[in-house]
């Protein structure tokens, strides 16, 4: 779930976990809160509000669900994956869930926004050794995989937004 709320003086956030460090090829990553689909759930979107109030403790009865993005096929840990754009009125408390999450590591979307953020590198995966790949450098963090590349669906929507903004003014 790419999760926008109010932060310090209302600038707008989304939210990225640390994932734990663990046997299993997304060991100690940063990633979207967000996980696989259980029994109880209707569908992927409520998947996603689910796993978000798991592993980040935010109330899904407080989420207003935007949309649902493109899905993603991740081949390492064999998931198809579809993020969720949501967002909350307040700025939350959150609350990590200890086995899952190492971190929370909240963003400013400008910050975000920013293409400096935008690196081109090497990166050694417990999968297929060392990789040439895109990714982003947020707070100290490089972010890369299948969450850079649902980042960059986000980038390219807000910078098609913002490139449009002439039809909204006057």
């Amino acid at each position: 779930m790419v999760l926008f709320y109010p932060g310090h003086q209302n600038e707008t956030h989304f939210v990225l976990i640390l994932r734990k460090s663990y046997k299993g090829v997304h060991s100690n990553q940063v990633a979207l809160p967000g996980g696989k689909v259980e029994r109880q759930d209707g569908n992927l979107i409520e998947t996603a509000l689910r796993e978000t109030e798991e592993e980040i403790g935010v109330k899904a009865t407080t989420v207003e669900v935007i949309r649902p993005m493109t899905e993603l096929y991740i081949p390492p840990s064999n998931y198809m994956v579809q993020p969720t754009l949501a967002k909350v009125d307040y700025t939350p408390v959150f609350e990590r869930q200890v086995s899952e999450v190492e971190k929370i590591i909240p963003v400013k979307l400008k910050d975000f926004m920013q293409p400096s953020n935008i690196k081109t590198g090497s990166i050694r995966t417990s999968y297929a050794g060392k990789r040439q790949v895109m990714s982003y450098q947020l707070k100290g963090y490089t972010i890369w995989g299948a969450t850079a590349m649902m980042l960059s669906e986000l980038q390219v929507m807000l910078n098609n937004i913002i490139s449009r903004k002439d039809l909204f003014s006057n």
